[in-house]
């Protein structure tokens, strides 16, 4: 049986590890494979699509309800603003630096420990283990395309950095690309068609607009 304590070393290891691969989102095959292997070493037999990565508990029992710990293993870009190697893991003062240390390897690393620990163990549920992709874009290639393959999740911990708050509800997002057409004119005639005052009216709309349902969690 492998102790918490033995679990957090190997889990900072990794984390290490994970940031020294560069694994900008869909360009995540290096730590998908990494992930792949440390399943395979705990005694997991892990699945994969795309690059996305999971593992079920065994046994796993259809009677019970099924429990599904989840983060991403893409990052952003590194920014040229950084003080630090971003993909050199960097430990100083009790915490690591490197670019994914925290959204969401920390996460990530620490949910595959607990999964480790808890599937060592009877527990009235199963458990799914999934290490996603294309999580910072929203792509097309992460979770969507994992959860027609699992088996029905009743609940879920999702790990993102929330300063070890915990948060149930999160708000939406919404990228519009729009084009607002006008036509040529000249400042000394009237004529044309000013595409920018046709915009401002869409503009003035969305402003304005206030969505039919509310959330008791974070309003409208």
């Amino acid at each position: 049986m492998t102790t918490i304590e033995q679990l957090s070393e190997q889990a900072i290891e990794l984390l290490k590890t994970l940031i020294a691969t560069q694994s900008y989102s869909g360009e995540e095959d290096e730590t998908a494979q990494i992930l792949s292997n440390v399943l395979e070493e705990f005694g997991f037999t892990p699945q994969r699509k795309g690059n996305n990565i999971w593992a079920l508990s065994q046994p796993f029992d259809d009677n019970k309800p099924t429990f599904m710990l989840n983060s991403h293993h893409d990052t952003v870009l590194a920014s040229s603003k950084w003080t630090k190697e971003p993909f050199t893991p960097t430990l100083e003062d009790g915490k690591l630096f490197g670019l994914g240390s925290n959204d969401a390897g920390g996460p990530l690393v620490s949910l595959l420990a607990t999964f480790v620990y808890l599937s060592g163990k009877e527990q009235p549920y199963n458990l799914i283990f999934l290490a996603s992709a294309e999580e910072e874009t929203s792509g097309k290639k992460g979770v969507p395309i994992v959860l027609p393959e699992l088996p029905e999740i009743d609940f879920a911990v999702v790990g993102e950095p929330t300063s070890m708050d915990l948060a149930i509800a999160e708000r939406g997002l919404i990228v519009l690309d729009c084009v607002s057409h006008g036509e040529s004119g000249h400042a000394a005639r009237n004529e044309g068609e000013n595409a920018l005052y046709k915009a401002m009216k869409n503009i003035e709309w969305f402003k304005s607009y206030e969505f039919e349902k509310t959330s008791e969690v974070l309003g409208s």
